[in-house]
């Protein structure tokens, strides 16, 4: 049978920049629909 030993520290770095990536993302939509609200209507 193979090893498949996990790499958990790898798996919790990749997890922090999704989650990171997601938060800022979406603040950066939000931003973006208030000053489009702000700026076209």
């Amino acid at each position: 049978m193979a090893d498949n030993a996990m790499d958990y520290p790898e798996h919790e770095r990749t997890y922090a920049f999704f989650t990171a990536l997601t938060k800022w993302g979406t603040i950066a939509v939000v931003v973006i629909l208030i000053l489009m609200a702000f700026f076209l209507l």
